[in-house]
């Protein structure tokens, strides 16, 4: 799932936007991007945007609007799916049977 996509601030800002993600999130989300200075995993991307209230098929809309491809689309939220699961099962859970 190699390489890179590019899209400019005010098109991500008016983007949030018209997705109806709020000012303080909008901001939120820019003031992470400039602190990784404008580079971001897509992973980690996508769960910023899930953070601010995005749901699933609103993120696939942005990412076509992005210009990424299905596919890609796809494997994305397939990658984030298994972060989700290694993180949850990852952690030590005591069961009881009595």
């Amino acid at each position: 799932m190699g390489g890179t996509f590019t899209i400019s601030k005010i098109e991500l800002k008016r983007i949030l936007s018209s997705f109806k993600v709020s000012d303080k999130n909008t901001d939120s989300i820019l003031a992470q991007l400039d602190r990784m200075h404008r580079h971001v995993n897509v992973i980690m991307f996508t769960g910023m945007l899930q953070n601010a209230g995005l749901k699933h098929n609103d993120v696939v809309n942005l990412f076509r609007r992005a210009g990424i491809d299905d596919v890609t689309i796809s494997n994305i939220f397939d990658v984030l799916e298994e972060e989700k699961i290694k993180n949850t099962f990852g952690k030590l859970v005591e069961l009881k049977v009595e």
